[in-house]
Order: structure tokens, then C-alpha cells, then sequence
């Protein structure tokens, strides 16, 4: 079964559309491939390829405001699929819509982003709409 990589173009495309004002939160869930998957069959660890991607692509993330407000470690699936582990786990905050589509064009982003297809088996990226925090289950502010 192929693991979930990279956006369709109109999923993307729902994504651009919706460019409401303000910040926005990505949920990312990461796993990775033991052995990187390179076109070129260059060879490295997933978690290899996964940290050149960071390192190349970090400068792009930071100068469009991006920036990492929650990681965790992956422990255990209390509800969910028992054999589904992620290897990373974080919530990175971008300044806009725009600044992410940006960042996605930008030429520097799009060659680190290979290393990301290499390192990556399966992935989620769910974006959020950033709400102050609640004291309770279900509390929703306005």
C-alpha cells in the first residue's frame, strides 16, 4: 500500500483558495522509510533524508515567519490503528496562507522537498485554524 506523500493538486488547490487572514497551524505525523528512497538510488536512512530536508529547507521556513510551536514523541496509538507509529510529530505555525504557498514555490523549498519524498513513507498534514486554549472537552471559543 502507498503511504500518503504529498498533496493532489486539488486538494492543494482547496487549500490556496481558503486564504482566510491570519495564522494558520500545521499538524504533521511523519513516519518514515527505514532506507531512504532516492531516484538516483544515492543511499541513506529515512531519518537521513527526513534531517537534510530540515536543514535545506529551514532557512525558507523561517525567513516566511514559519516556526515550530508543538513537538511531541510518538508513544503509543490509544485510539486509532494498533500497527500506525509516527515518527515525528509536530504543529508548525505559519503567518498566513500565502506565507506556506510561498514557501511551497519557493526553488530552495522545492529541491529540499525531495529529500522529504525520499525519507517519507507514510504522512498526514492537516491544517488548523489556531483557537486560544480551552479548560474542557468541547469547549470551543468563538
Amino acid at each position: 500500500m502507498s503511504g500518503h506523500i504529498d498533496p493532489t493538486k486539488e486538494v492543494f488547490a482547496r487549500f490556496r483558495d481558503n486564504n482566510r487572514e491570519g495564522p494558520i497551524h500545521m499538524l504533521n505525523l511523519v513516519r518514515l522509510r527505514d532506507r531512504a528512497a532516492y531516484p538516483d538510488g544515492r543511499e541513506a536512512s529515512g531519518a537521513e533524508a527526513y534531517a537534510a530536508y530540515g536543514r535545506e529547507s529551514g532557512p525558507v521556513f523561517t525567513r516566511l515567519g514559519g516556526k515550530v510551536v508543538w513537538q511531541g514523541r510518538f508513544e503509543l496509538m490509544l485510539i486509532g490503528p494498533g500497527d500506525e507509529h509516527w515518527d515525528h510529530c509536530f504543529i508548525a505555525e505559519y503567518p498566513s496562507v500565502a506565507a506556506f504557498v510561498e514557501m511551497i514555490r519557493d526553488p530552495v523549498y522545492r529541491e529540499a522537498v525531495k529529500h522529504r519524498q525520499a525519507a517519507v513513507l507514510d504522512s498526514r498534514l492537516i491544517r488548523t485554524a489556531p483557537l486560544a486554549a480551552g479548560k474542557t472537552f468541547g469547549e470551543i471559543p468563538e
